[in-house]
């Protein structure tokens, strides 16, 4: 059955001749490599940038449809900000119960430097990448928060330019939502976060270099938003101000957009062997002189040990229901969780707290009996580094793949970003499982990217 804000993209679609499709899929694959999205990927001994698959068929989504998701995102990372300045403040909702103070205070993500630190519009995650999923009855589920260095919002805007170029008949013919803004909303939001006093704030992005498996990305919204892009030996600390290096002398920064993990930024006050950061960063962010986006910290508000945690977050700062469902979600630092993790192990997804990428995680249905005998072994020997949860029959849309249209499990990640305003352009990322059957979508584990409409109205 084709859903109704597929159907005159299925009758186009269904007027194209094949060769032209894999033409214009070719030419999507020669465009890429030529431009240089390609990412890499970490351990893998070849060392080889990858392409990521894209995907012709948009993921379609109804305005009634986002206006439902725009409504629980900024609900929830509004939440999400509250819960951050909270735990380095007061501590209210760990003295209210809510949370066991262990699971922050022992978390590897807790940044103890920052307790106590005022930062601007006690904002700490300016941009969030928040993973949603469509499952059971068709409603949306949070499968994460990713508020350290969110990454993948380039894909969003070369999926988007790409699609135009491609097929601008169809951007003709249906009203489609632009994505193109972000940068310019991305800009405008880090300039508000500025420290008082700053007028015409000098925004910087930090990045560790480019063999990072996102420098495609850092480099690409530098040039977007027409900022410098600089790395930690660009920049240095005098008199509690931090400047980077021009050719026309020091120029004091103001606003610095990291793309690097705390453990790396600061070799005064982290990782001492860190040659990607800036010494004394820390100490000036101690004086409200500089803005870090995102704030030291804020990772222990995405760790998935916290993310059962979130509903409860939205109740008790925000008195509201929470929009958007949480997966139901078993703590193996639990005893009862733990026991019911290990009888179940083929029917669940475990993940790791710390994990990330499609790493650290076993798909109990997709796994050999050897494989969730080993992943059992690793949950006993720390119980506490590991979530469960149920599989999702997880929502799917046509995907063009080599024998055809095929339904395939995607999953989308909206930008939210948090200045005076919270806000976010209408879609995201849609990542999409290109294996049969397989329900994970990283672009490290053989995932693809699709652009992402969000329909106003059609007039084909």
């Amino acid at each position: 059955m084709v859903r109704p804000q597929y159907r005159e993209f299925d009758k186009w679609l269904a007027c194209q001749p094949p060769h032209l499709i894999e033409q214009k899929r070719a030419e999507a694959e020669l465009i890429f490599h030529r431009v240089g999205i390609t990412f890499a990927v970490y351990g893998d001994n070849a060392g080889k940038e990858r392409l990521i698959p894209f995907d012709i068929i948009p993921r379609i989504i109804s305005t009634t449809e986002w206006a439902q998701l725009q409504a629980g995102l900024v609900q929830r990372v509004t939440a999400l900000n509250l819960f951050l300045h909270d735990i380095y403040h007061d501590q209210n909702i760990l003295k209210a119960g809510l949370i066991p103070p262990e699971q922050i205070l022992q978390n590897a993500q807790y940044r103890p430097a920052m307790h106590g630190i005022d930062i601007a519009s006690n904002i700490y995650a300016h941009i969030a990448g928040v993973d949603i999923v469509r499952a059971g009855e068709g409603e949306f589920y949070v499968l994460e928060d990713n508020l350290r260095v969110p990454s993948g919002v380039s894909y969003m805007l070369e999926n988007r330019r790409m699609m135009m170029r491609l097929f601008p008949e169809l951007f003709a013919r249906n009203r489609i939502a632009p994505v193109e803004h972000y940068p310019d909303l991305l800009l405008d939001n880090l300039r508000t976060v500025a420290p008082q006093g700053i007028s015409d704030p000098t925004v910087v992005v930090m990045t560790p270099g480019m063999h990072n498996s996102a420098y495609f990305e850092h480099a690409f919204l530098a040039q977007k938003m027409g900022v410098a892009l600089v790395q930690g030996h660009d920049m240095f600390v005098s008199d509690n101000t931090v400047f980077m290096r021009t050719t026309r002398g020091p120029k004091q920064v103001d606003v610095i957009y990291r793309r690097i993990d705390d453990d790396y930024l600061d070799p005064r006050a982290f990782r001492a062997d860190s040659t990607l950061g800036v010494p004394g960063l820390l100490s000036v962010v101690r004086t409200g002189r500089v803005c870090l986006a995102n704030a030291i910290g804020t990772g222990v508000a995405d760790d998935k040990s916290i993310y059962p945690f979130v509903p409860d977050m939205i109740r008790f700062y925000l008195a509201e229901k929470p929009i958007l469902n949480n997966v139901p979600t078993y703590q193996c630092r639990k005893n009862a969780d733990l026991a019911y993790t290990l009888a179940n192990l083929p029917e669940l997804v475990v993940k790791e707290v710390h994990g990330a990428g499609g790493y650290g995680m076993l798909v109990g249905p997709a796994s050999s009996k050897a494989e969730i005998e080993d992943f059992r072994k690793r949950i006993l020997a720390k119980p506490e580094g590991y979530i469960s949860q149920p599989t999702l029959a997880l929502s799917a849309c046509p995907t063009y793949v080599d024998s055809g249209v095929a339904p395939r499990h995607i999953d989308l990640r909206p930008f939210v970003l948090s200045g005076k305003t919270v806000s976010l352009v209408p879609g995201g990322l849609s990542r999409v499982a290109l294996k049969e059957g397989s329900l994970v979508v990283n672009s490290s584990q053989g995932g693809g990217t699709k652009d992402t409409w969000i329909l106003e109205s059609q007039a084909c």
